[in-house]
């Protein structure tokens, strides 16, 4: 498991080495574990509308290197 980011020094946007497909990173701590897909930028789980935001605005303004990650943890 790799951190990519932390927001608010309480959550993560995490990228684990094998786990399942299809391409998503994780936003956990303080409770919180939501997955955030690569592909749409859907999210799945529960969690504050504005840590929501702030994690997938990442996600999308990272999403090649993060993209690029996956490919070489899961291929």
């Amino acid at each position: 498991m790799t951190t990519k980011h932390r927001i608010r020094q309480k959550y993560r946007i995490e990228l684990r080495e094998r786990d399942h497909g299809p391409t998503h990173v994780h936003l956990t701590g303080g409770g919180v574990d939501v997955l955030i897909w690569l592909a749409t930028l859907d999210t799945e789980g529960v969690c504050t509308a504005d840590v929501k935001v702030e994690a997938v605005e990442w996600v999308k303004a990272h999403l090649d290197e993060l993209m690029e990650d996956w490919k070489k943890w899961h291929e």
